[in-house]
């Protein structure tokens, strides 16, 4: 592979086993060919952009912040790609703040096209992967696995995209009922929700391992739409940066972001945003019952057990794809060691840090039980709905300036919404799947099986 030209940022793995490589290349094998992720060779320093980024608006933002990573596209076309990855958004804020009292905001980054913080990233990598198309006359596979939004955020971000079938693993009946619909509606001859028995873990794991075949990864053109993609948790750190401008001046430096998260890239790209030089106070992890990240922080032991389905589903994950790029950053760069724990939690489930304190983060777990009553307290003192990923937000939070991130709308669950609080809560776009067939395909999550459904549907 021949190393990245040197006017270009470069990629580089977490395992450091292969070259570095441009932002395009990147984005175009998702995982990296040694089964690490991507990350910028040097994080760039934005302290001296802040006073003018602050004055920009989210579109102006986004370019601005891309064109120091994407620095193998023209201007000119980093821009047209961003200009059309918002149009669909129905703020024109693209991600506001809602605020329910002095000490208590809410970064609402529900209102792109499928109603899930996904839309970000996913409207992005979509036209991202048409530009790259058009540029190379080849066409993509991509191969995704979802524990509910990431699905449908990718497959609407890829809809009407000359060259691109898109095939999404996800964990049947496993997610929500309005989710699947959002995935197994869309009419596309060119979509395939692939429905798997088990957990989130299986998809995402049987996706790696195919993504790690690089002889099939080249014969079919495959490329990632989940996080591993570096272009994805890129596009999350600009609603942080966004966020923390339009925080109250004299408090900015105060306010902990609080991010309910499964698999980690949510939460990753804001602390991306603070190590590049955004004074952002701190993160808060959210987690729901499945709280391997808030064990981590709490002991310093990660450590995989069984899922267990909750009425936060998008988060029932125990197998955090994300952490391998907060993990190089913790043991100083030392891919050696990289490719030693993720070895271990492979082959045991279970790895103990001897130390593992991180000023930037505290965490925090939510059981069903308290979803339901943190819904309706939100509620009842704020008039204010929730959906059961962000409820996880308002679990531990206290008195301290906290902005939480609304990660879905609350429509996209309305059994876990009237229960809580009485009231239907409804969204006309999706009203509309509601009478549409179901299609979807039942697939063994194993590498061979979904390679063998990839070929006969190519």
């Amino acid at each position: 592979m021949p190393r990245a030209s040197q006017r270009f940022m470069e990629f580089i793995s977490t395992r450091n086993q292969v070259p570095p490589v441009s932002f395009r290349t990147a984005v175009a094998h998702g995982l990296a060919p040694d089964g690490g992720l991507y990350i910028p060779s040097k994080l760039p320093d934005l302290k001296p952009h802040l006073e003018q980024w602050s004055r920009l608006s989210y579109t102006e933002l986004c370019k601005s912040f891309f064109e120091l990573f994407a620095t193998d596209i023209p201007k000119a076309d980093l821009g047209d790609i961003i200009d059309r990855s918002y149009i669909h958004f129905d703020d024109p804020a693209i991600a506001p703040i809602k605020k329910l009292n002095e000490n208590l905001l809410v970064l609402e980054l529900f209102h792109g096209p499928t109603l899930a913080f996904k839309d970000f990233a996913l409207q992005f990598l979509g036209n991202l992967y048409e530009y790259q198309i058009k540029e190379t006359g080849q066409n993509i596979s991509v191969l995704g696995a979802t524990s509910g939004d990431t699905g449908a955020a990718a497959i609407h971000g890829l809809l009407g995209k000359k060259g691109v079938t898109s095939f999404i693993l996800y964990p049947d009946g496993r997610i929500a009922p309005l989710q699947e619909r959002q995935m197994t509606c869309t009419e596309a001859s060119n979509v395939f929700p692939l429905a798997i028995e088990g957990s989130f873990d299986d998809a995402q794991t049987a996706m790696k391992t195919v993504f790690e075949d690089r002889e099939f990864a080249e014969e079919v053109g495959l490329s990632a739409v989940n996080s591993i993609n570096l272009a994805r948790i890129l596009a999350q750190c600009v609603y942080y940066i966004s966020a923390f401008f339009r925080l109250p001046k004299e408090q900015r430096e105060s306010f902990i972001f609080v991010v309910p998260t499964g698999n980690f890239g949510n939460v990753l790209a804001g602390w991306m945003v603070q190590q590049m030089g955004v004074p952002i106070k701190g993160f808060q992890v959210a987690t729901n019952q499945n709280d391997i990240l808030h064990r981590l922080f709490q002991s310093g032991t990660y450590a995989q057990e069984q899922v267990a389905p909750s009425l936060a589903p998008s988060m029932d994950i125990q197998v955090a794809s994300n952490f391998e790029r907060f993990l190089y950053y913790a043991v100083n760069s030392d891919s050696a060691e990289v490719r030693s724990i993720i070895s271990q939690f492979k082959s045991t489930g279970n790895y103990v840090f001897d130390q593992f304190k991180h000023e930037s983060f505290s965490s925090s777990r939510t059981s069903d039980s308290e979803i339901k009553s943190i819904i309706k307290s939100i509620y009842e003192t704020y008039d204010y709905v929730v959906d059961p990923h962000t409820a996880c937000g308002f679990s531990d939070i206290n008195n301290t300036p906290s902005l939480v991130l609304a990660t879905a709308h609350p429509a996209k669950f309305p059994d876990t919404i009237e229960a809580a609080i009485g009231k239907e809560i409804l969204h006309p776009s999706l009203e509309l799947f509601k009478s549409k067939p179901i299609v979807k395909y039942h697939v063994d999550p194993t590498p061979s099986a979904i390679k063998e459904f990839m070929r006969a549907n190519l």
